[in-house]
């Protein structure tokens, strides 16, 4: 007998991405580039990837879908969607009427969890936190096998808080896209921390220069590691979460996993911080590995 093929679309902003999964296993990934702010062609790009993975396997799979924001619980369009062009589109209704089957929709980070929740570094473990460091600041909370999701469908929407314990080493307020001012996301994403840094380099290039040795990249991730664990405490005193996996450009930095578990205990609510901090284990393949799980 045929084991089910579960399809998983990562619609990104600069690439459309599909797997298909067997038994946990990749059969196929293909990609390709994202249309431009052109939602109906977006739409078709999605259905050729689908087409023509299924002509390949020899069989229809299930179908799940991550995006760049989520679905209104009110009205079952998109909101929240940082590629603009998705917005207020019935996404799931127009793609279930184009290629005729079901389909389930996921915020992308919500994906990146539930894929190392279910197969990743958090397998096994009870509650996952697991965050995007990257372009942007996301996460999503897998407690027992399940995605957490609840009235708003906002859940795991943790780079728009702001910063616990602020103090004045932080810097000057920063106005976040959401509107609000010192959100996570100023701080913790790749250009936040390099907006805040002042150094006139990226991210990636702040971290070389502090394995390098200099001394102001070196403060800089310094300040970063304090900040992210000032982030993450404030989380394992609301989840008390077994596990936190770091996904994103900024979780393949190393130093974290070394500098920033020490710090958690000055704000963590508990004589010992138990919680696990991982890097992921599926890398840039958890989205759409992630997508595809919708239908486990």
């Amino acid at each position: 007998m045929t084991s089910p093929v579960r399809l998983g679309i990562d619609l990104g902003g600069t690439k459309i991405e599909i797997i298909a999964l067997e038994n946990g296993q990749e059969r196929l990934r293909r990609r390709l580039p994202t249309p431009q702010g052109d939602y109906t062609a977006t739409l078709a790009c999605i259905a050729r990837l689908v087409h023509e993975a299924e002509a390949e396997l020899g069989q229809q799979g299930s179908l799940g879908v991550g995006i760049p924001g989520t679905l209104s619980p009110d009205h079952g369009r998109v909101k929240n969607a940082n590629s603009v062009c998705l917005i207020d589109e019935d996404l799931r209704g127009d793609l279930e009427r184009l290629l005729q089957r079901d389909v389930r929709l996921a915020n992308d980070a919500d994906c990146f969890a539930l894929s190392e929740a279910t197969d990743g570094a958090g397998a096994g473990a009870g509650t996952v936190f697991a965050a995007i460091l990257g372009t942007g600041v996301g996460a999503g909370v897998v407690i027992n096998g399940r995605l957490l999701s609840g009235p708003n469908g906002i859940a795991g929407e943790w780079g728009h808080n702001p910063l616990p314990w602020r103090c004045t080493e932080d810097g000057p307020p920063r106005r976040c896209y959401c509107g609000l001012d010192d959100c996570l996301e100023t701080f913790l994403s790749g250009p936040g921390w390099a907006a805040r840094s002042a150094l006139g380099l990226d991210a990636q290039a702040i971290v070389q220069a502090a394995v390098n040795g200099q001394a102001s990249a070196e403060a800089a991730l310094n300040q970063y590691c304090e900040q992210l664990a000032r982030g993450l405490a404030a989380v394992i005193n609301l989840l008390d979460p077994h596990v936190i996996v770091l996904g994103g450009g900024l979780s393949n930095v190393a130093e974290l996993y070394r500098r920033v578990p020490p710090l958690l205990g000055a704000k963590v609510f508990s004589d010992q911080v138990n919680t696990r901090l991982v890097p992921a284990h599926h890398g840039d393949s958890s989205g759409v590995r992630g997508a595809a799980w919708l239908w486990d």
